[in-house]
């Protein structure tokens, strides 16, 4: 079942919010049963044949941290726990998403000729990495004792599910456990359908809206030097405003329930440096990569050389994690290129004189944006193979075409450019802040302006309208 789709909208959700606030009546317990069975519902509409392998990595997991979470084991045996625990989970995965890529990569090797087909469930990344950054927090002695059903709940929570964020116990598990949200509020269901309404315009009429470009540099045969680029542009563009949405919609979705989730996306193509880029998109991951792979390896506590090895090492599992794929290698790879020239800069470059600031700044805008286009012909391209041709098509300016249609495709782009660099992002306009549990405060609770509340249904009706027969995120694949 997708956010985008009108089942969803005029069926699902309504029937699982009034039916949430009406469980309240029955005690503080009943709603977080309800939610966690909702969710499964919501799964099985995508994954029903999966749902049996969820629920066993839910209890698989919570026995794993109970016995974590207790103070009978010692240290070696509280070791051991934690590597059966994560061994497991990863294993799971594995099967699932890289047993294939694996045996094609050993038929290529060896010439043999195993078959593999095994369906990749949705969302299994997500609550696995979700479940693993729990029980190294209960093992650090970071976790306190939570009831099976909120900590379902906190694996199952459909909002975050099928595309993340990547949630955290201590972010979640307290908000499922309080009073507080099991209280309809009408200032945080009006502010959620406002922020919903933004996030489904920007998949439906922004993101599916530019989607035929994308065509133009990697379903093409030759392609030349402007459709490479219109393409790849495109995509770069269509994945932003799908992945801003579905993030957007996400947050409105659980903000009706008086759940704040986490945010995820904070207009990444404003960055000025990678590293900023990182900090922007998919923020959930990166802070689970920096927490639980990059400063656990070492991070940049043993000198120069090892550090920028342990970002080489965080940024090619971050790219394996996307996909069972070289492409998804190489991405990664150039990402982690991109990190270590960056912390190199930062760490031996010339200081920039204070009258060159602002061009210099602009400079490394450009910089940035053309390195994050580069990097995702490699993402969204078939094979390497594919990707090195578009990549050479780019930068191969002797075949120009730039006719009539080219220059209508190169303004569509240039207006979309315009509102991911220009635009405030949606929690900018709404003062979403998920730490301190507020939101359209800035307007004063019950004072949120006419203009937004007339823009967010517009942009609410505009998006039902945009609505496709089957139209996924991206981040389903992953």
């Amino acid at each position: 079942m997708l956010f985008n789709s009108y089942s969803f909208i005029f069926a699902f959700l309504p029937v699982v919010l009034l039916g949430y606030f009406a469980a309240s009546r029955l005690g503080k317990l009943a709603p977080v049963i309800w939610l966690a069975l909702a969710s499964l519902v919501f799964y099985s509409f995508s994954n029903w044949q999966f749902v049996a392998l969820l629920l066993a990595s839910i209890g698989f997991n919570y026995l794993i941290g109970w016995l974590l979470i207790s103070h009978h084991l010692r240290a070696g045996p509280r070791l051991a726990v934690l590597s059966a625990g994560v061994a497991g989970d990863l294993f799971a995965l594995g099967i699932f998403k890289y047993a294939g890529f694996l045996v094609a990569n050993f038929n290529a090797v060896f010439s043999t000729s195993l078959a593999v087909n095994i369906l990749l469930p949705v969302g299994i990344s997500f609550y696995t990495f979700t479940q693993i950054a729990f029980l190294v927090d209960a093992y650090r002695g970071k976790v306190a004792r939570y009831a099976l059903p909120h900590y379902a709940l906190f694996v199952t929570y459909f909002p975050h599910l099928i595309a993340g964020p990547i949630l955290h116990h201590r972010d979640m598990i307290p908000q499922f456990e309080s009073s507080d949200s099991k209280r309809p509020s009408p200032h945080l269901i009006l502010c959620g359908l406002i922020i919903f309404g933004v996030g489904l315009f920007k998949k439906t009429g922004l993101a599916d809206g530019i989607q035929s470009l994308v065509a133009l540099a990697f379903n093409q045969a030759a392609p030349s030097f402007d459709q490479a680029w219109i393409g790849a542009l495109a995509y770069t563009f269509q994945l932003y405003f799908d992945f801003s949405g579905y993030s957007d919609m996400a947050i409105g979705i659980s903000l009706m329930f008086g759940i704040f989730l986490p945010l995820n996306f904070n207009s990444p193509y404003k960055a000025a440096s990678i590293i900023d880029f990182w900090r922007r998109w998919h923020m959930s991951l990166s802070q689970f990569l920096r927490d639980y792979l990059y400063i656990p390896l070492g991070g940049n506590r043993h000198g120069a050389l090892l550090r920028y090895v342990n970002l080489m090492i965080t940024m090619l599992l971050g790219g394996l994690w996307h996909g069972a794929a070289w492409t998804f290698v190489a991405w990664g790879a150039l990402h982690g290129v991109y990190l270590c020239i960056n912390h190199a800069w930062i760490n031996y470059g010339p200081p920039i004189p204070r009258l060159l600031a602002r061009p210099a700044r602009i400079v490394a805008f450009l910089l940035t944006f053309l390195a994050v286009v580069i990097a995702w012909v490699f993402f969204r391209a078939d094979s390497l193979t594919s990707a090195l041709f578009v990549l050479s098509k780019m930068a191969d300016p002797g075949q120009i075409v730039f006719g009539h249609t080219e220059m209508i495709q190169g303004a569509l782009i240039a207006i979309y450019a315009a509102i991911a660099w220009l635009a405030p992002n949606t929690q900018a306009i709404m003062g979403y802040d998920h730490k301190n549990r507020r939101v359209g405060e800035n307007f004063g609770a019950w004072r949120l302006r006419p203009w937004l509340v007339y823009g967010g249904a517009l942009a609410f009706a505009f998006g039902i309208l945009g609505i496709q027969q089957h139209s996924e995120f991206i981040y389903f694949r992953f």
